[in-house]
This record gives C-alpha cells, sequence and structure tokens, in this order.
C-alpha cells in the first residue's frame, strides 16, 4: 500500500506534493501525520479530488487503508508568513509537533507575538513550519520543529529562556492558549523531510 502512495506523491499530474510524512511516538499512538502542500490554492484541491476519485489505483488503496483506520481527520492549514517555509531535509531527525488551540479572536495577536518572537527560536535551523487552520478545527495552531534527539529538543527549548525576550513572548502568548498538545515523531521513509 505505501507504493501506492508514494506514486501518487511522485506524480506530476497532480498540483500538490508531500512535505512531510511521520509517525507518532510519543502522543496519540497509532497515528500517522501527513503534510501536503497544494500549489493553486482552492481550485487545486478540488483538482486533486477529482483525479483521485477517477483513479482506480487509488479507490483499490483507499479500500483497504479504511481496512486498518479506526478514524481519520484533517484540515487546510495556511503557512504565517514569518517562519520558514518547509523545506526537505535530512536526517535523521525527530519532529515535535505542538499544536495550540486558541480561543477565538486571537489568531491576529498570536501572529504578531510569534512574529517577533520566532527569531529566539530560528537560528539554530530547528524551526520547520508554522501553521494555522482555515477549514476544520478552527483557531488551531500547528508549529513544526526538528531536532536530532530528544537531548537536543530539551537544550534548545532551554536555551530560548536565556534569550532576553523570549519570557514575554510566552507571558503574552500564553493567555490566548485554550488547550495545547505535543508529539514527538519519527518521519517514514518516504518523508522528504528526514
Amino acid at each position: 500500500m505505501a507504493e501506492v502512495q508514494n506514486r501518487l506523491h511522485r506524480d506530476q499530474d497532480f498540483p500538490c506534493e508531500v512535505v512531510g510524512s511521520w509517525n507518532t511516538w510519543y502522543g496519540d499512538q497509532d497515528q500517522a501525520v501527513h503534510l501536503w502542500r497544494y500549489s493553486g490554492g482552492y481550485p487545486a484541491l478540488t483538482e486533486c479530488l477529482q483525479k483521485l476519485n477517477n483513479n482506480k489505483e487509488y479507490l483499490e488503496f483507499r479500500k483497504e487503508r479504511a481496512k486498518m483506520l479506526i478514524s481519520r481527520r484533517n484540515q487546510l492549514l495556511l503557512e504565517f508568513s514569518f517562519w520558514n517555509e518547509p523545506l526537505p531535509r535530512p536526517g535523521p531527525n525527530i519532529y515535535e509537533m505542538r499544536t495550540y488551540s486558541l480561543k477565538p479572536g486571537t489568531m491576529l495577536e498570536w501572529g504578531n507575538h510569534w512574529a517577533r518572537a520566532i527569531k529566539y527560536r530560528q537560528e539554530n535551523n530547528k524551526a520547520v513550519g508554522g501553521f494555522f487552520s482555515q477549514i476544520g478545527d478552527l483557531y488551531v495552531v500547528h508549529h513544526l520543529w526538528a531536532y536530532e534527539s530528544l537531548q537536543s529538543r530539551d537544550e534548545t527549548r532551554n536555551s530560548a529562556w536565556l534569550k532576553e525576550g523570549w519570557d514575554v513572548n510566552v507571558y503574552y502568548t500564553v493567555p490566548l492558549i485554550r488547550s495545547m498538545e505535543s508529539r514527538i515523531m519519527i518521519p517514514t521513509k518516504s518523508s522528504p523531510l528526514q
């Protein structure tokens, strides 16, 4: 089944590309996370759906995949303009996806604070991408980080507290959060983000 998915990822006829694929190591177990980039906005999403619904190999793959799943969930996300664009990177790395559910009406304030604060975390190339939801669960932010190990994660996060200004960002953004989650993920063999 992975071969079918990999062939679809590489098919130039589809206006999308896989940015990264992971399995959860710590957090909700037995979970796969896939990040796709669509070229061409909403029309590309519609085009992709139509092509997939007419692709016999994909329809068979979907039927077989459904036998193994308990549930599926997706979101349409946009990238924050002040984050790095996720680009393929060599490994081995572990990835942390930190998910923040914000209070309604606070996305702009969150973005303004993080536009200033990201400089405290980008200098060591650990920041992979920052996204916010447009469709699906709303007022949800995802920050994606890459680390060599859990120890590297700990050291990087602790070093941020030594930088003047990081504490101010935390002080002003924590009240905007309804809930937060962290998951540690391992890239699949075919993931461009290793």
